[in-house]
């Protein structure tokens, strides 16, 4: 990840879980998980009892969020107008419990691509928790156009998710 100066969301998570907990935060991680769309994984923190993350994101609306929100529920469901697709879908549709990755410290997780592949694993086996029922997503408005173009500058267009 660092020696080849590029990211994708979960490396840039798990950076950022670093960076926290050098500063003295517990290193946590999320994973949102969106429906015909990648998945978003976030290292959260929280300061004077209030949520907030750190992501890395091909999508503006989808980085850095400030430490205001009162539970994990709220911080996520910050996200959930810019999580959306090529296809103009708003996707998210859950999200995982936090992920200590200290968990994961006998196998030098900030610096193993065996630990990474590990906590990706661990990921996919922890609780999730839903946030929309299907009648709720079958009646989302798509997201606009204008809103669509402003989410998507700067973006490396090679590296978004495309839909079948």
């Amino acid at each position: 990840m660092l020696s080849d100066r590029i990211a994708h969301c979960y490396d840039g998570a798990v950076f950022a879980a670093m960076a926290l907990r050098r500063l003295g935060f517990p290193p946590l991680i999320i994973d949102m998980d969106g429906v015909r769309d990648d998945d978003h994984v976030l290292a959260i923190f929280k300061m004077n009892g209030r949520f907030g993350s750190i992501a890395k994101s091909n999508f503006v609306g989808l980085r850095y969020r400030e430490p205001v929100y009162a539970s994990l529920r709220e911080l996520v469901m910050s996200y959930f107008e810019s999580y959306y697709n090529v296809a103009r879908e708003k996707t998210l549709r859950q999200y995982t419990r936090p992920l200590n990755l200290t968990s994961f410290d006998s196998l030098d997780w900030p610096f193993s691509d065996e630990a990474l592949e590990a906590i990706g694993d661990k990921l996919s086996e922890i609780r999730i928790t839903k946030i929309i029922t299907p009648a709720m997503a079958r009646s989302l408005s798509p997201v606009d156009q204008r809103t669509y173009e402003a989410g998507l500058i700067g973006a490396n267009k090679a590296g978004l998710y495309k839909p079948a």
